[in-house]
């Protein structure tokens, strides 16, 4: 089985990060692939980098029907471009904040997120709505760092747990989930210290997304999944353009690659 593990931003070193996690639970004979594009933000943290990085996240997709990936995990706790994903790919794609949130609902009555930015609230709160029963998401709390700053701040871990732990106290929630992919790493940690259920959405979404293969469903192509409709893209998305009687494995995008 070939997983790819798309993180959204351009930054090498947390898809390294990302890629560590998601190996150390991904299962015997799983090969996860962790990768990111070539074009598009360093980090995400706001609506105008996740729309930006859906075209990369896309060539990423692209990429992954030619090479043979069985599935894919959007890791990016905004879960950006996710529907736009399962309409090119033929496996299952899973975003990390869907995942984490499905997997909180299964060992809690509620959950808190815990995040990097306080701007990013609205977002966390959008998809919850989307993924949750409503009331489940009990609280979104912000460590006020930005996402490029998780792997080298001493500070984010003592934070996260503070964080945990008051929201916990006052949002009456007995799972935090972690809001970024970057905070991969303080999982364990976080929960050890305050000892309630502690989900990082990259293990969680690796592990979806092998059970679904393992399941043998890909993504449904009835409906409002299936290929986008053939059109011209001119600009820099020339390279999009869908041809006329595509490649069902690729969900009828062109296999050359686009920009970036």
């Amino acid at each position: 089985m070939h997983i790819r593990v798309i993180n959204p931003n351009t930054t090498a070193s947390m898809t390294a990060l990302i890629g560590s996690s998601a190996r150390a639970v991904a299962g015997p004979g799983v090969t996860v692939e962790a990768v990111n594009p070539a074009m598009g933000p360093a980090s995400i943290e706001s609506h105008y980098d996740e729309t930006l990085a859906v075209p990369g996240l896309l060539t990423e997709i692209r990429a992954g029907e030619r090479d043979g990936a069985d599935g894919y995990v959007v890791a990016c706790f905004g879960d950006p471009g996710l529907d736009a994903a399962r309409e090119v790919a033929a496996g299952p794609v899973v975003g990390i904040a869907e995942a984490a949130m499905h997997a909180a609902m299964l060992v809690g009555r509620g959950f808190s997120v815990v995040t990097t930015l306080g701007r990013t609230a609205g977002r966390a709160h959008d998809l919850a709505h989307r993924y949750a029963p409503a009331g489940a998401c009990r609280g979104v709390h912000a460590c006020e760092i930005p996402v490029l700053d998780l792997e080298t701040d001493p500070t984010v871990l003592p934070r996260v747990v503070t964080l945990a732990r008051q929201a916990l106290a006052t949002d009456g929630s007995d799972v935090i989930v972690l809001g970024c992919a970057g905070m991969a790493g303080f999982c364990a940690e976080v929960s050890a210290r305050v000892g309630v259920p502690v989900i990082d959405g990259v293990t969680a979404a690796t592990l979806m997304v092998q059970s679904l293969v393992t399941l043998g469903l890909g993504t449904s192509k009835h409906g409002e999944y299936a290929a986008p409709l053939v059109k011209p893209y001119t600009g820099m998305l020339n390279g999009f353009t869908q041809p006329r009687g595509g490649d069902s494995r690729q969900g009828g995008v062109r296999a050359e690659e686009g920009p970036g």
